[in-house]
């Protein structure tokens, strides 16, 4: 099966998940810097989960880049990576609303959790789709970072039970982990194409 389907799918939904989140800004009632403050824990949250929808954005594109074949569980495996990430506008919106108290941060992580596992299980299944895909295989290797992540949102999830504004720390830095290049799958398409011109 193609990936153009896949891919235009995939980037449907994350715009129209972008464009749930900016609607939950809501326009403050007067013309004063001041009517602006009661809006601060919900933008902070906006542009915590605008990050991790870009990044999210940004490493599918990448993985289909070293994809050559789709099968029907990859197409269901994305449906449900797609499912984890629609959530992300409510728990975004409920955690700003409520200044990030300790419940909304929580669920909070446990959706940055599924999205992680499923992700997770979406590049797995692109792995073991064909022969196809070796240079998608050849790119992750252990991915590292994959698994470290889902580790530090289990960790977060905990702790917001207690210290969400620490829990609140553990998500912006596990976004600036992944805002750091991660050039794998280039080098990997890069290194091809070195061999197919023969340099």
């Amino acid at each position: 099966m193609g990936k153009g389907r896949f891919e235009a799918f995939s980037d449907g939904v994350i715009a129209i998940i972008i464009t749930i989140m900016v609607l939950e800004l809501k326009v403050p009632h007067g013309g004063n810097i001041e009517d602006l403050l009661p809006l601060l824990p919900v933008f902070l949250s906006y542009i915590l989960s605008f990050v991790y929808v870009g990044i999210y954005w940004n490493n599918h594109h990448h993985m289909l880049h070293a994809t050559h074949t789709i099968s029907a569980a990859s197409l269901w495996a994305n449906l449900h990576l797609l499912f984890w990430l629609s959530l992300i506008p409510f728990t975004t919106g409920w955690m700003g609303e409520n200044h990030f108290a300790q419940i909304p941060t929580a669920l909070y992580g446990v959706n940055l959790f599924m999205a992680a596992l499923a992700y997770w299980i979406l590049q797995m299944s692109l792995m073991k789709t064909s022969k196809d895909n070796h240079l998608l295989r050849k790119a992750i290797g252990n991915d590292f970072k994959g698994k470290l992540s889902l580790v530090l949102y289990a960790t977060a999830i905990i702790v917001a039970c207690y210290l969400p504004m620490v829990a609140q720390a553990i998500y912006v830095a596990v976004a600036l982990i992944w805002l750091i290049p991660d050039r794998r799958i280039e080098h990997v398409l890069i290194e091809k194409a070195g061999e197919q011109t023969g340099h």
